[in-house]
């Protein structure tokens, strides 16, 4: 209990640095590349007077140090801020011709946006990770347990394959097979779970050969470990070896995987994935909000991801020094 509860502390600690660390960047990076999104938000006929007299209301001419201050202010109360471009009602209150036209007051909150797109978010992922992991652990574990025979070069010719596929170009080879053509699934937008289905498999595809060498390389090296021979010589038989202890040691870098670099590819490919397929989840949500220069969005979102991303590394190291009490993070 001490373990966990110093392990926790720890790693929460050093987690809100690297959060805060990023925050200060990405909002650093928005108020300093071209463009003002004052102009998005009233229009490109709006005069200057009223433009700056918005751009003051909203704080977008404080010094950036005063501005992330304010910011951080507000989301430790849980305010994430209001959309520059998005009202209440769910449509866009930019591109008006005037400042009388554009209420700031009916902006919607950024936290009921992200709210109501990240449920779909999290189904497609879940829908990805089911994929993923159904098809690539039993072919990880045979690939491992026949190393350098032809199960293993199987797996390695086709994830070398797979891992070489743009997720782009997948994902058009997919509607025009399975929607356009045959009509098995359906393409694009959201009505039901089935629209899930064809970008969860774009995804899956891009993180099959990641989890298969991974599992692959970890359980050959495993079976070349002294305690397996020690186990045989002791009476356990060779499925004993394996089930009760090769794939437990083996889950360890499986473990590191789906963490860093299977939730990382996740998040990354969310919004190239939901774009092309118009799924209305996080990812379109943030694409549309770099589009419109929607600051508070994208500032949320980023926190949000890589709030996320901190988090299940927490969650993985600890399940990986539970299972070796070796291991120190």
């Amino acid at each position: 209990m001490l373990f966990a509860i110093d392990f926790f502390v720890r790693r929460l600690a050093q987690g809100v640095i690297i959060v805060a660390g990023i925050a200060l960047l990405i909002f650093t990076l928005l108020r300093v590349v071209p463009g003002d999104p004052v102009r998005l938000m009233l229009g490109p006929m709006v005069s200057q007077s009223v433009a700056e007299q918005t751009a003051k209301e909203l704080g977008l001419r404080d010094p950036i140090i005063v501005q992330f201050g304010r910011y951080m202010t507000q989301i430790v109360r849980g305010d994430f801020g209001r959309s520059f471009v998005r009202s209440a009602q769910g449509g866009s209150t930019g591109g008006s011709r005037g400042g009388s036209t554009f209420d700031a007051s009916n902006r919607a909150p950024v936290i009921d946006l992200i709210g109501a797109t990240l449920p779909y978010s999290l189904l497609l992922a879940g829908l990805a990770f089911l994929i993923s992991l159904s098809i690539a652990v039993p072919l990880g574990i045979w690939a491992g347990l026949n190393a350098g025979r032809a199960p293993d070069r199987f797996a390695l010719y086709l994830s070398s394959v797979l891992v070489s596929l743009p997720n782009v170009w997948l994902g058009l080879v997919f509607i025009y097979l399975l929607s356009a053509r045959t009509g098995w699934l359906p393409a694009i937008g959201y009505e039901n779970w089935t629209y899930a289905i064809l970008p969860a498999l774009v995804l899956a595809v891009e993180l099959i050969p990641i989890i298969v060498r991974s599992l692959s390389v970890s359980v050959s090296s495993n079976l070349l470990e002294p305690y397996v021979y020690v186990g045989q010589i002791r009476g356990l038989t060779r499925r004993r070896m394996i089930s009760a202890h090769v794939l437990r040691n083996s889950g360890i870098p499986l473990l590191n995987v789906l963490g860093i670099q299977a939730v990382g590819l996740i998040l990354g490919s969310l919004f190239v994935v939901e774009y092309l397929f118009n799924y209305p989840g996080i990812g379109l949500l943030m694409i549309n909000a770099v589009f419109q220069r929607d600051f508070p969005i994208i500032q949320a979102i980023a926190i949000f991801a890589c709030a996320g991303l901190v988090g299940v590394n927490i969650l993985v190291d600890f399940a990986s020094t539970t299972i070796d009490r070796r291991l120190q993070y």
